[in-house]
């Protein structure tokens, strides 16, 4: 039976707002038109083993999926749940954990997939592949599912928070809304990559410039310092 993980919140992590430390032991600002300084998202869940942990990605990942698959930068339901799955998408280079059953069975009903990197295949046949896997991992490995509205409600009501819980917790990635021209522009990287055999480098969180999530920047460098 696949793990259920609960969704509590998501919250924006703004890189400008940020400090990042230089080379000398100083800080500087990261201004928005700073490389690498994307706005990033941390989803937060819980699992039923009582783990807790933040999902944390750059809001790009959902242009990148967008232009890969052609799924519509509206359908902001479907990218939300391809991107929160597709940790579950076990690495065909390497072999299964004898632990997690799960990664084999997926591994062979996935072989032979294309990916969207394989050249010659319609944006329709790639994006059926995609969703495959990602009904592969439900059924195999986890679900991503809102916790209770009572329960996230509660929690916040519990450490004095005002705010009052949406009904869905991702509404507020789905609210941001993608841009389609930045969504384009990616497209054309991807098909640049599949002609020339290039994988495109996506950003990813380890490649971000320190302290660029709002959370990791609440100690100022006065505060640090004393």
């Amino acid at each position: 039976m696949p793990q259920v993980m609960q969704v509590w919140d998501a919250e924006l992590g703004y890189s400008a707002a940020a400090i990042a430390r230089r080379p000398d032991g100083g800080f500087v600002e990261i201004d928005a038109s700073t490389p690498g300084a994307e706005p990033m998202w941390g989803v937060w869940m819980t699992n039923p083993a009582g783990g807790s942990g933040v999902m944390v990605m750059p809001h790009g990942i959902f242009e990148w999926r967008s232009a890969a698959y052609g799924i519509d930068p509206d359908d902001l339901d479907t990218l939300c749940d391809v991107v929160l799955h597709e940790l579950g998408i076990p690495n065909p280079d390497l072999p299964p954990t004898s632990a997690d059953r799960g990664e084999a069975k997926i591994l062979e009903a996935c072989r032979g997939l294309p990916t969207c990197w394989t050249p010659g295949v319609s944006d329709a046949d790639r994006l059926a592949a995609h969703l495959e896997r990602i009904r592969l991992v439900k059924a195999h490995r986890f679900v991503v599912e809102p916790a209770p509205l009572p329960d996230r409600q509660g929690a916040l009501e519990f450490v004095g928070s005002a705010r009052v819980a949406p009904a869905d917790p991702l509404d507020p990635i789905r609210a941001a809304r993608i841009d389609p021209v930045r969504v384009a522009a990616k497209r054309m990287q991807i098909e640049w990559g599949r002609e020339n055999l290039a994988r495109i480098v996506e950003p990813h969180f380890s490649m971000k410039p320190p302290l660029t999530f709002l959370s990791a920047a609440a100690v100022s460098p006065v505060e640090e310092a004393v």
